[in-house]
């Protein structure tokens, strides 16, 4: 969310970001509707002041001589009716204009690259070798069957489309390499959390994926009941990452300056409709309704250089899981239409997968500046006393089944088995480094 004063001042930029990032909103009608909200609301104030006034002087004549309190006890009815009619119309003008501004664009960074669709999007960089296989290679699906690792078919006869299941060795892996991702996150400084994946919808407002994003969320039809027994009637959702929870802990908080950064992870079971994704990458574990992913969010100083850096560090962090892994990797600098409305700068990082003969996305690393922020009230106290909003970014560290297809179908050998990178062999719990099929 964009401050409304710098919305005034910068109508111009924001239209132009607005029209980048395929947004429709009108700017110059908000300004106007901010303009008659500040007119109603200082008619309510002095309409309650003149009420007040009022009840004194009927309090005054109620003490002493009663003779015309008459007079403005009808007064006092008009004001009172005169507020309700007034009071109403500012909630209404109130409400849509904070409709309007949770719609309202972040500003891309001047180095974003402008573009229509994701292919406009700027390859940064490249890392590792794209194998060369001797044989026909498998895809991902064909290597889970016949290791009897992954059932996509079961999968779908009890979950539905997407569903699966992940047995035996995929199981290990699975858990392995997000173990793998935890341990190296806490040890660059990020404090570990479980956070919850049921949230109310002030955490997916606060993040920004509601209002955009409320077709790919799950909500909950039966939220239960509190303990007295009464039904409850906030509306419940299941995130769809980590982020929104992450963020929301840090609601309504102020810290110290000398405090900051602050470095969270999370790992949790995430959920996704995949509405918007109706006909892409229907087969297999890459586009999937329920995973699990190792997240961070860094909360830091209102400086876009100092913010940057820390995109900058998450990137790398990704990276050197990759690289670690031993898998060929490219980053792309995201663009415009591309990233997002609260998205300042953006970089996705796509892992190379042999039966799409193709890269795929693995990561993604966002600098929101402080549009969540202000969202989600997260303030931090300056040297000076002066309050201000604090930036926030995020990070994918690690997303597991999807990159299982990578590691599968990276380090697949002719007879048919599929050797354990190296970093993930502690996870195997005494298991064999070679996957086979089970005789």
């Amino acid at each position: 969310m964009l401050d409304i004063k710098f919305i005034e001042e910068n109508k111009e930029t924001v239209k132009e970001a607005a029209a980048l990032k395929k947004i429709d909103i009108d700017v110059d009608f908000l300004i106007e509707l901010n303009g008659r909200r500040k007119d109603l609301l200082k008619k309510v104030e002095n309409l309650r002041a003149e009420r007040n006034q009022n009840i004194e002087q009927v309090k005054k004549l109620e003490k002493g001589d009663s003779s015309g309190k008459e007079k403005f006890v009808e007064k006092g009815k008009k004001i009172k009716e005169q507020l309700k009619k007034v009071e109403e119309e500012y909630r209404k003008v109130d409400q849509k204009f904070k409709e309007l501004l949770l719609i309202v664009p972040n500003i891309p960074s001047e180095d974003t690259p402008r573009g229509e669709s994701d292919e406009d999007n700027v390859e940064i960089k490249k890392w590792g070798e794209i194998p060369k296989f001797d044989f026909p290679i498998k895809s991902h699906m064909e290597l889970g069957e016949d290791l009897d690792i992954i059932d996509l078919k079961i999968g779908a006869k009890v979950s539905g489309f997407r569903g699966y299941y992940l047995k035996n060795e995929a199981v290990l892996l699975h858990f392995g390499v997000l173990w793998y991702a935890l341990n190296k996150l806490i040890q660059k400084g990020f404090t570990p959390f479980i956070p919850p994946t049921l949230v109310n919808d002030f955490a997916l407002f606060g993040s920004g994926h509601f209002p955009f994003d409320e077709d790919e969320v799950y909500q909950i039809s039966n939220p239960g009941k509190i303990a007295s027994g009464e039904e409850i009637t906030n509306p419940k959702y299941l995130v769809g990452t980590a982020e929104p929870s992450l963020l929301a802990y840090y609601s309504d908080k102020v810290f110290k300056e000398k405090d900051l950064p602050i470095k969270a992870c999370g790992i949790s079971q995430c959920y996704r409709s995949e509405v918007g994704s109706y006909g892409k990458d229907v087969k297999g574990l890459y586009r999937i309704h329920e995973f699990m992913k190792a997240e961070q969010i860094v909360i830091c100083k209102a400086d876009i250089d100092e913010s940057n850096g820390y995109l900058e560090e998450m990137r790398k962090l990704s990276e050197e899981i990759l690289q670690e892994l031993k898998l060929p990797y490219r980053v792309l600098s995201i663009c415009t239409e591309d990233m997002g409305a609260g998205k300042y700068k953006m970089y996705d990082i796509e892992t190379w997968m042999p039966a799409r003969d193709s890269y795929g996305e693995t990561h993604s690393d966002s600098n929101l500046t402080n549009w969540q922020t202000r969202r989600l009230n997260i303030k931090y106290q300056k040297e000076d006393g002066q309050r201000e909003y604090a930036f926030a970014l995020n990070n994918t560290a690690i997303a597991s089944p999807r990159i299982l297809v990578a590691i599968l179908e990276n380090y697949q050998q002719k007879d048919g088995s599929v050797t354990v990178p190296e970093v993930l062999k502690p996870y195997l719990g005494g298991k064999s480094s070679i996957i086979r099929k089970q005789t």
